[in-house]
């Protein structure tokens, strides 16, 4: 017998699970990162194609492997951000991306952090790679990028251990 309390998910939520949208890589994407860790089960590689000057988003795709949670918040990310330039898109955070969904459950908040910390992570290693760090971008990382870190440096620990015990 289960204990387990089914989660209850917005119909946003659902169709996107569905029928994501922008799901796939970008072979010659302009930005790529990713995100997540395998010990929560969710991990996020974002791709973005920006525009042939270079100042607006004009496609963003994402790859998934997670709950239904974690692949709709990166489908409406990737719908949120084309057409924006890329201050526009760093300055989209966790909370607008769970509104946008309808909701999440509370134990499912992390999806929408791991979404824009893959986004955060992508861009802030754009302008690295370039060597032309807009005074927009913080120095210190942000909460969500410091998510995506805190959750691989578990995943290592966690494998560690496993494989210490075989």
């Amino acid at each position: 017998m289960s204990n387990r309390i089914p989660l209850i998910y917005s119909p946003k939520v659902l169709e996107l699970f569905r029928n994501p949208k922008n799901l796939g890589a970008i072979p010659d994407a302009d930005i790529h990162g990713t995100a997540g860790s395998l010990a929560c089960g969710d991990m996020i590689a974002i791709y973005i194609k920006l525009s042939s000057d270079g100042k607006n988003i004009e496609k963003a795709t994402f790859e998934s492997y997670g709950c239904a949670a974690n692949i709709a918040a990166a489908s409406i990310m990737t719908e949120m951000i084309k057409g924006k330039s890329l201050e526009e898109a760093w300055n989209i955070d966790w909370k607008t991306i769970t509104e946008e969904l309808g909701g999440l459950p509370s134990v499912k908040y992390h999806c929408g952090v791991l979404a824009v910390g893959a986004l955060r992570r992508a861009i802030r290693k754009y302008f690295e790679g370039r060597g032309d760090k807009p005074s927009w971008l913080p120095e210190d990382l942000t909460h969500e990028e410091k998510h995506a870190i805190e959750e691989e440096k578990l995943m290592e620990q966690l494998s560690k251990r496993v494989q210490s015990l075989k």
